[in-house]
């Protein structure tokens, strides 16, 4: 099963990630984390993350697979069951480490390589066009990710105030 879990910033798409993984497959589970720590805020938010996934699963429960760039090669070792959380960070991190011409052919990798494997990310249809080029740009390159990984999923979920909707 492949499965992109997509919706708004806060809205419950990395928990649902959980749950479904929790509820769907064995464990362990791989969880391959796309944020690095570049303040403190992240910091937190990284711990917070470690913490809930500590808390699921069991002893055996998710293993973290830290990857900000090379998503390929991390579903390739992740094992039998992987969540990839998240499509948006791993842009920008393509973008601050200037691999953003690298995009075309390490998505196509990263399709190629999902199986069993619940990719979570961010809807950006739904906002204003924003001002910025730059941003503009990021937008463009995660509109891409999203459709193709929606349109290589099984099934596609998007979160809303925390609820489910079925898309695919």
């Amino acid at each position: 099963m492949i499965m992109l879990i997509t919706g708004g910033v806060k809205s419950g798409k990395s928990r649902r990630a959980l749950d479904v993984a929790g509820k769907e497959w064995r464990f362990p589970v791989s969880f391959i984390a796309t944020a690095e720590v570049l303040d403190e805020e992240m910091r937190l938010r990284i711990a917070r993350h470690r913490e809930e996934r500590a808390g699921l699963g069991g002893a055996g429960g998710f293993i973290t697979i830290e990857e900000p760039l090379e998503l390929a090669g991390a579903i390739r070792n992740a094992g039998p069951y992987a969540v990839v959380d998240c499509i948006p960070i791993w842009i920008n991190n393509l973008m601050y480490y200037q691999r953003e011409a690298d995009f075309p052919y390490m998505l196509d990798a990263f399709i190629r390589g999902m199986n069993n494997c619940i990719v979570v990310s961010n809807e950006t249809g739904l906002g204003t066009i924003p001002f910025d080029e730059t941003i503009r740009r990021y937008n463009l390159l995660l509109a891409e990710a999203n459709r193709r990984i929606a349109e290589a999923a099984d099934r596609v979920e998007f979160m809303i105030s925390g609820i489910p909707l079925k898309v695919k």
